[in-house]
């Protein structure tokens, strides 16, 4: 079922912290901040090292929009901490700096409902608004990876929305005008900008 909608279940679990530190976070530790909480399968293998790698490369990005990024696996913390330190060029992450957390037990996993033949996570990513809503989900499967620059232009949709009370019709972009949830709002709109879609 999906979560879209819905209060985001709480998690909790053993992290790499940015500092390389061990700590066990949960939902609860980012009141008033957007999550982008996101799913990838395993540590050391192809795929994730991308994903993994871009999502530190925008997360000022992230930052900026008062949003945080935290990843799940279901590898162990120490694991983690070890991709972390194996270099780039070898088959490793380098100096991550987000939270990855450790889901051992497959509860998140389960709880998000990514969990793949009780082995691994799928692509999964859920954008979580300050209100603890679920605002978007995707999920993808193992070998294909996401695009980082789309979820933040998701992420300014759903900020867009919080802020204006407006819709964001198809193809919007920051910068772009909303339109008002009306049969009246939707008709000014197209009127004025259905050779845009």
């Amino acid at each position: 079922m999906s979560l879209v909608g819905k209060e985001a279940p709480d998690f909790k679990g053993m992290a790499v912290m940015p500092d390389n530190t061990f700590k066990e976070i949960s939902l609860g530790d980012y009141e008033g901040k957007y999550i982008v909480l996101f799913f990838y399968p395993l540590d050391f293998t192809f795929v994730c090292p991308t994903e993994i790698i871009a999502f530190d490369h925008k997360l000022e990005e992230f930052k900026k929009r008062n949003a945080e990024v935290i990843s799940v696996s279901v590898d162990s913390h120490f694991t983690h901490l070890a991709w972390k330190n194996t270099p780039v060029e070898k088959g490793g992450i380098g100096n991550i700096q987000f939270p990855m957390i450790s889901d051992l037990s497959k509860d998140i996993s389960r709880t998000y409902d990514v969990l793949f033949g009780e082995n691994v996570a799928l692509r999964g990513l859920f954008i979580i608004g300050k209100d603890k809503i679920v605002k978007h989900a995707t999920v993808n499967f193992l070998d294909f990876g996401r695009n980082i620059d789309e979820i933040l232009r998701t992420l300014d949709a759903i900020q867009f929305v919080d802020e204006h009370g407006e819709a964001c019709p198809a193809n919007w972009k920051p910068g772009k005008p909303g339109m008002k949830p009306t049969p009246d709002g939707v008709a000014e709109y197209l009127a004025k900008h259905a050779d845009e879609l």
